[in-house]
């Protein structure tokens, strides 16, 4: 039996004397347990319980593992320790407090190999609460603080999707040509209202009962993987639920911003990497909170940093994830990202994390990039940033006539001509929509307007970048925010064992939304085989009589795009494409044509020709 140090024992005999017979109750014990041979030897367990902080603490049958440090927060319903695990083998010791005594294991590392994703996929973002119900029988819990079981008519109530309901639609998703999944949050989300979208965590270690448990998601990691398909998971470190048990029952003020007082922050993302910005605004945006119910976590405090970066070192080693992706990154403590990135990098070598930096212009996105020179000296270590200004773009140029100068493509042909700002264009997660905007479709009457959604997904899957789609995109689903974000986060039709429309089925599908999905799916699986638009580099050409060409080239490999811009017939005199047109004859992908590629090209009023190479 291993007794911590004398000043440790010092310390708790100077809160209350140290009674052996008293018995503990253990509430949460996190991490929930660890694994021998991680390459950061240190360990901090935190453990809480009544009055637990004021007893006795002993670590009894272990095989090196030595004591560090052991912490008494202000509030004694917590003891924080901290372990060497360095030369430590797999074994179960036990952590004592009083008469109690807590197993706590290590397992033994299994590594192994995993890819992330990268630009050679296409990711499917969906919130499982609206994708599918797959089980009945976790609809109804009334024994958490939102009361009311399921309620489809209300937006922003639960739908009933679940975990079971993601797995189900693995061959859908296989099917349509998707590469990667990002599920917004599956953690416990014990709210008393709204906590359908998983944003406000109240346990870091618990799946959401009313979407599972931890055995069925890392089961659906399990499956997503047989079907060739990767899964990210969405991390929150800025904040947690108001009903978190480290916000209701606080180890120490200093655990979060402004003491624990809520101050809202000011949403100014920009301040951060702003050269010009005031103290004041910068430290509004990163310390001031996000919403009232969501406390923001205090970085800069170690024990709130180790206690977050082991939460999502746990979940990537236990349930094998594939890759993260961050919420709300600007609002996060930079010096505590930064330690996290490295440490993510040091236990899952080539693993990708994708920061939502919610900036709307280039240069502001940029500057949270890794080896961004925008923000040298300093370096965020973060691979893959949200390209949200060309989001903004692909959302409304598809809708003006193109001119040579100043609209239309003329417009994505200057954004894209400041690609020099950026770090690596190949680790920008690029988007038309997301849980958080209007959907690309804005209107039924818009969804009616398929050419728009044509070129649209025709530059999202062709040009630099990881491409990502929004559940529903593919078969055409319109809303905007006038309704509220719940209306954006509508049920994918068939989900539910009483929809009559089942969109997960060609049967089930309109003749509209099969055009979606059959358009979709065609240039994926086009897309998953193609090199060149994978990673190869992108050449463009000023507009030419209201067309933008681009062409992506990798080795031999070369694919060609043109857009016409406008609503009239164009042709256009291919003289200046030439240095990269490799042969006089290609296949349109579109259209499954050979095309004559020599003096001239001649378009019908918004045709595309993607003209593939490759394979000529």
């Amino acid at each position: 039996m291993k007794r911590l140090s004398f000043v440790a024992l010092l310390l708790v005999s100077l809160v209350l004397p140290i009674t052996a017979s008293t018995k503990a109750k253990v509430e949460h014990i996190h991490p929930l347990n660890w694994w021998a041979g991680m390459q950061n030897p240190t360990l901090q367990i935190l453990l809480h319980g009544r009055d637990i902080g004021k007893m006795n603490v002993e670590i009894d049958n272990e095989q090196k593992v030595e004591v560090i440090e052991v912490i008494h927060p202000e509030n004694q319903n917590y003891l924080i320790l901290y372990l060497d695990i360095k030369d430590a083998p797999a074994q179960t010791f036990n952590i004592k407090l009083g008469k109690t005594s807590i197993p706590y294991e290590l397992k033994k590392r299994v590594r192994t190999p995993r890819e992330s994703y990268d630009a050679s996929d296409v990711v499917y973002l969906l919130m499982p609460d609206r994708f599918s119900n797959g089980r009945k029988d976790n609809d109804d819990f009334r024994s958490m603080r939102e009361v009311e079981v399921c309620n489809r008519q209300v937006p922003m109530a639960r739908h009933g999707g679940d975990i079971a309901g993601m797995e189900q639609h693995l061959d859908y998703l296989a099917d349509l040509g998707i590469t990667a999944i990002w599920p917004t949050p599956t953690l416990v989300n014990d709210m008393e209202r709204e906590s359908y979208h998983g944003y406000a965590i109240t346990n870091f270690y618990e799946t959401d009962p009313r979407l599972g448990s931890n055995e069925e998601y890392r089961h659906f990691i399990q499956s997503a993987h047989n079907h060739g398909i990767k899964v990210i998971q969405d991390i929150v470190f800025n904040h947690c639920g108001s009903k978190n048990f480290l916000f209701t029952d606080m180890p120490g003020k200093d655990w979060f911003n402004f003491q624990g007082e809520y101050v809202q922050t000011s949403y100014k993302t920009g301040a951060v990497g702003d050269v010009n910005a005031s103290a004041y605004n910068r430290k509004r945006t990163v310390d001031g909170w996000f919403v009232q119910t969501m406390p923001d976590f205090n970085q800069r405090n170690r024990l709130v940093r180790d206690y977050l970066i082991q939460a999502s070192v746990w979940w990537v080693e236990w349930a094998g994830i594939d890759g993260i992706r961050q919420d709300t990154y600007p609002y996060n403590d930079f010096d505590a990202m930064v330690a996290w990135c490295n440490r993510m990098e040091m236990e899952f070598p080539g693993i990708n994390i994708v920061g939502e930096a919610w900036i709307n212009n280039n240069v502001g996105v940029a500057y949270w990039q890794k080896d961004s020179k925008l923000a040298a000296p300093r370096n965020s270590q973060l691979k893959t940033v949200m390209d949200f200004p060309l989001m903004g773009l692909l959302n409304y140029v598809v809708d003006q006539e193109t001119d040579d100068w100043d609209y239309g493509y003329a417009k994505l042909y200057d954004y894209l001509a400041q690609d020099v700002v950026f770090a690596d264009v190949n680790h920008l997660l690029t988007f038309l929509d997301n849980h958080d905007t209007d959907r690309f479709q804005k209107t039924p009457e818009m969804a009616q307007d398929t050419t728009r959604y044509k070129h649209a997904l025709t530059l999202l899957l062709t040009l630099r970048g990881i491409p990502q789609l929004y559940y529903g995109d593919e078969i055409g689903m319109a809303a905007n925010k006038s309704k509220g974000d719940g209306a954006l986060r509508q049920d994918f039709p068939g989900g539910w064992a009483e929809d009559t429309n089942n969109a997960f089925t060609p049967e089930g599908r309109t003749p509209l939304q099969e055009w979606y999905h059959q358009f979709t799916r065609n240039l994926l699986h086009w897309r998953k085989g193609c090199e060149a638009v994978h990673f190869g580099k992108l050449t463009h050409f000023c507009i030419q009589n209201g067309v933008y060409a681009y062409a992506r080239k990798a080795g031999n490999k070369t694919v060609f795009v043109f857009l016409n811009g406008t609503n009239k017939s164009q042709t256009i005199d291919l003289a200046p494409y030439q240095e990269l047109i490799p042969e006089n004859e290609a296949i349109d992908i579109l259209t499954n044509r050979h095309i004559k590629v020599e003096k001239q090209l001649t378009f019908n009023p918004r045709e595309i020709f993607v003209l593939d190479f490759c394979n000529n």
